[in-house]
C-alpha cells in the first residue's frame, strides 16, 4: 500500500493553499514569517481571497513572490474553496495553511516533507502548534483533545484529533480519496472529513508534535466572519440536542452498562472537542476544568 512512485526529496515539490477573507493584519504575517521562510521544495503558492472588503486585495496586489497566484472570489465560500483552489496547482505534496498562521521556523515546509516521506504510510500529517492561550487552536491541542505520544523513525508524533491549521498530504493521495470535498456548511471541519478518507483508505494521520507554528485563531485575534459565527451557533445547538438525547436515553436502567458493552454512543460527558471549539469561537472563555492534553 506504501508503494507511492514519490520523487527523491531533491526533487519533491510542493504546493501551498492559503484561504483568506478580512484579516489583512493576519495575512501580512502569514506571507512574511511563514511562507516567506519556505524551501525550495514550495513551488506554487496560491493565495485566494475569499471575499475580503478591508485592505487584503490591495496588499495581494502589491507581493512580488512570483510563486505566489492570486485567487479573488467575489463572496466568503469558505472551506469550499481548498478543492478549487489546489485544482490550480501540480505539485507532488499539498499544503493547507491557514491565513492565520503567523510564524515558523526557517524550512519549515522541507522539515514537513521530509517527516511525511520517512513515516510508513503517511497521508495526513499536521505539524504542532506553539501554546499560546489566546489561540482557538493551540487550546484545543494543549487543554481539551486527548493525544497519545509515540516516537517513530526519530519523529515524535501526536497521535489523536489532527488539525488543518498546517497540514500535508500528497497529490497521489489527495486524488485517491477525492480531495477536499464541497460542504453545504463550509467552514471548519474539512481537516477531520479529509483525514477520515485518508484512514479510510489505508493510510494514517497524526500531527509532528516538535514542529511548532504559532497560530492566531480565534476572537481575540480577530473579528469573526458572520459566515463561520452562524456555523457555530448551528453546531452548538446540534450538539445540546444530540446531548439531551443521549441523557434521556441513559436515565433508562441498564442502557449505561448496555452502552459500555455495545458501544453505541459516546456519552455526553465524554464529548468536549466539537463544543469547546464551538465555545471558543463563539467568544467563550477557555476553560480547563475538564481538560486533558497530549500525553
Amino acid at each position: 500500500m506504501n508503494d507511492r512512485a514519490a520523487p527523491t526529496t531533491t526533487e519533491a515539490t510542493i504546493a501551498i493553499v492559503v484561504l483568506t477573507c478580512g484579516r489583512v493584519h493576519l495575512l501580512r504575517q502569514c506571507v512574511e514569517n511563514v511562507l516567506g521562510r519556505t524551501s525550495p521544495a514550495t513551488r506554487e503558492i496560491v493565495i485566494w481571497d475569499n471575499g475580503s472588503t478591508d485592505g487584503t486585495a490591495g496588499y495581494l496586489k502589491a507581493l512580488t513572490d512570483p510563486r505566489i497566484r492570486v485567487v479573488r472570489h467575489e463572496r466568503n465560500i469558505g472551506l469550499n474553496a481548498y478543492a478549487e483552489a489546489f485544482a490550480l496547482t501540480s505539485a507532488d505534496y499539498l499544503v493547507e495553511l491557514d491565513d492565520d498562521v503567523i510564524d515558523a521556523p526557517a524550512r519549515w515546509d522541507a522539515t514537513l516533507l521530509a517527516a511525511f516521506r520517512e513515516l510508513p504510510e503517511m497521508g495526513f500529517l499536521s505539524t504542532g502548534l506553539v501554546d499560546d492561550p489566546h489561540d482557538a487552536a493551540a487550546h484545543l491541542m494543549h487543554h481539551v483533545h486527548s493525544y497519545t505520544t509515540v516516537e517513530e523513525l526519530g519523529h515524535r508524533l501526536l497521535l489523536g484529533p489532527v488539525g488543518g491549521h498546517c497540514a500535508m498530504t500528497s497529490r497521489e493521495l489527495y486524488d485517491l480519496v477525492g480531495g477536499f470535498r464541497r460542504q453545504r456548511d463550509s467552514f471548519f471541519q474539512e481537516d477531520g472529513q479529509y483525514a477520515s478518507s485518508v484512514i479510510a483508505a489505508g493510510y494514517r494521520a497524526a500531527t509532528l508534535a516538535d514542529l511548532q507554528l504559532t497560530h492566531a485563531g480565534g476572537p481575540h485575534y480577530s473579528a469573526q466572519p458572520r459566515e463561520k459565527i452562524e456555523y457555530w451557533e448551528r453546531y452548538r445547538r446540534r450538539a445540546a440536542r444530540r446531548q439531551a438525547a443521549k441523557r434521556t436515553l441513559l436515565a433508562i436502567p441498564g442502557m449505561a452498562a448496555l452502552n459500555r458493552r455495545r458501544g453505541w454512543f459516546v456519552p455526553p460527558d465524554e464529548v468536549r472537542g466539537g463544543v469547546a471549539t464551538a465555545d471558543l469561537f463563539l467568544g467563550a472563555p477557555p476553560s480547563d476544568a475538564s481538560a486533558h492534553g497530549p500525553r
